[in-house]
């Protein structure tokens, strides 16, 4: 008689996955992920779950604009020329990321801001060429290899997806490229400011103890700046489009990095923790009221409009979190798994699993278990690295890890694709809200690059001569 594979853990959606900083489920847009990378703000794998696949948008009116070589100039920056081509590709880039189509009348609601969005880059461009600041063709690559390697795609795929929908692979190299040069042009123009003093850091953590126990709210932004008032209804119109993408469903970060004008945009909009005095007037008392995962409507301050998303509230210096570090073997199923008729494989995996379960007592040895289950590169990485037990999802998982014993094997957890045996290798209460000295340094640093990519940006445009063409 058949013995039939009984779980002895089994998660209700067949699924274990860790939501969090650590095991974040990777954005749905290609560039929201390059940008996020360039920032060193990567999305960790899926713990036991590969990323969906990227899939392209249906064709749409902007594809046809691109293949029947639409170049009417639309746009002359200091010499340098924007076609039509230039915003439908942009137009269709975004489209691809945020996975929806890109109708005529959605094309003609972007083009004004996407014009105004490539001419600032176009400056940018220009001055770090004119700086002579180096961008290899070498750093670009590197930064597409590293959005490849974090979406799970083999070399050279990111380039084929883009020519699979009609976007030219520049389109998004350009992009990076930008990003790179002057994400470099701002630290070379802050000279020693770029390394803020030791007093300055000794200041900065004094006044984050004066303020132990105040709210503090994880906000990320959209900044969309206005720079001529009579262009303000149009500019309107266009963030309350972008708003109405976020809240169908289109990832912050990825919107963020295409429209946002902050120089927060590198991070996907990120502000990190912030207080309300912080914040403009107008957006703090938007974000006061606001529930956590909410959007906002349009919020005008000085310079134009910004939208934010409340992603968590704290108070300031408590924020306590148990940290677990840990290991996974994975035993892959050869087919979907009916409980009621296992099949031998699957019957043999559990055995495995389960005598993995009794024998590991050292995350090393689940280690070696899981190369020798599942070959190198896999999409279930052995090592998901630290997460905050807190955030972890589903709650059976939680529930599981919080009563398992470090450096002692789970129970064999049973998934439709296969089986999991998981071991805490380390556990730690800490106060993640204690701000550090390189904390410090670091919120030092991004407010002054921030005050100087705007400064820089706003005397770019002054000096400027733009011809727009109708």
């Amino acid at each position: 008689m058949s013995r039939p594979v009984i779980p002895p853990r089994v998660c209700p959606a067949g699924r274990v996955a860790l939501s969090g900083r650590i095991a974040a489920r990777l954005p749905a847009g290609l560039l929201g992920l390059a940008l996020l990378g360039l920032a060193l703000l990567a999305g960790a794998p899926a713990l036991a779950q590969a990323p969906a696949p990227v899939t392209a948008p249906p064709a749409d009116a902007g594809a046809t604009a691109v293949q029947r070589g639409d170049n009417r100039i639309v746009a002359v920056v200091n010499g340098d020329v924007i076609s039509r081509a230039d915003v439908v590709n942009r137009a269709r880039l975004f489209a691809l990321n945020a996975g929806v189509t890109l109708p005529p009348e959605m094309l003609e609601r972007l083009t004004a801001q996407l014009t105004r969005l490539l001419i600032d880059e176009r400056l940018r461009l220009q001055e770090v060429q004119r700086r002579r600041v180096p961008v290899t063709d070498a750093d670009v690559a590197e930064a597409v290899r590293d959005l490849e390697s974090r979406n799970n795609l083999p070399a050279g795929a990111l380039r084929q997806q883009l020519a699979a929908v009609g976007i030219q692979a520049r389109v998004l190299f350009d992009q990076v490229r930008t990003q790179i040069g002057w994400a470099r042009l701002l630290r070379l123009s802050l000279g020693p400011d770029a390394q803020p003093s030791d007093q300055a850091v000794e200041e900065a953590m004094r006044a984050a103890r004066a303020r132990v126990g105040q709210p503090e709210y994880l906000v990320s932004e959209i900044f969309i700046p206005l720079d001529d008032p009579r262009q303000e209804a149009e500019t309107r119109r266009f963030v309350e489009e972008v708003i109405g993408q976020l809240r169908r469903g289109v990832p912050f970060p990825m919107v963020a990095t295409q429209f946002g004008q902050s120089q927060s945009a590198v991070q996907g909009g990120d502000l990190g923790w912030v207080r309300k005095e912080e914040l403009d007037e107008a957006v703090a008392g938007v974000v006061e009221r606001m529930p956590p995962g909410a959007i906002s409507n349009a919020i005008r301050v000085p310079g134009g409009f910004q939208i934010v998303t409340l992603r968590q509230k704290r108070e300031s210096g408590r924020d306590m979190a148990t940290l677990l570090t840990l290991r996974q073997a994975f035993f892959p199923f050869a087919t979907p798994l009916n409980p009621e008729a296992p099949t031998l494989q699957q019957r043999d995996a559990l055995e495995r699993a389960q005598r993995v379960s009794g024998a590991a007592r050292s995350c090393e040895a689940i280690e070696q278990a899981a190369r020798a289950a599942v070959p190198a590169g896999a999409d279930r990485p052995v090592d998901p690295g630290q997460i905050r037990l807190e955030t972890v999802n589903p709650p059976e998982l939680r529930s599981m890890l919080a009563g398992l014993t470090p450096l002692r094997a789970s129970q064999p957890i049973i998934t439709p694709d296969g089986i999991l045996v998981m071991m805490v290798c380390t556990r730690e209460t800490r106060n993640l809200a204690e701000l550090t000295p390189e904390q410090a340094r670091q919120q030092i640093l991004r407010d002054r690059v921030e005050n100087l990519s705007r400064q820089l940006q706003r005397d770019l445009r002054r000096r400027a001569q733009i011809e727009m063409r109708s």
